[in-house]
């Protein structure tokens, strides 16, 4: 089973500025790409930042869906909770999957 991947991630990677797609790699959700424009400047090119999510398990936008809100915000407060460590420094995997999938 492939993951599905949600408006809502879609419309946070936009204001990140980054392209999510389905991830090449079946252990995780998604592959996170940014534009690379010191390659090439007539073409920019798609340079693989990350893969995120775990596979097989939920995330905030899966949750808000199949529990409801409420349910959900209380997943995503212990997610913040449990990765504290791994989610804050800038451009790791861990801050994509927090500000993405959560």
């Amino acid at each position: 089973m492939t993951y599905s991947i949600t408006k809502y991630t879609f419309n946070k990677a936009k204001q990140l500025g980054v392209i999510v797609k389905p991830s090449t790699n079946k252990m995780k959700k998604i592959d996170v790409y940014k534009k690379n424009k010191k390659q090439n400047k007539t073409r920019n090119t798609l340079v693989k930042v990350a893969s995120i999510g775990a596979a097989g398990m939920n995330d905030y936008p899966t949750y808000t869906k199949k529990k409801g809100i409420q349910y959900a915000k209380t997943r995503r407060r212990l997610y913040k909770i449990r990765h504290q460590k791994d989610r804050t420094r800038s451009g790791s995997p861990g801050w994509y999957a927090d500000k993405l999938l959560w």
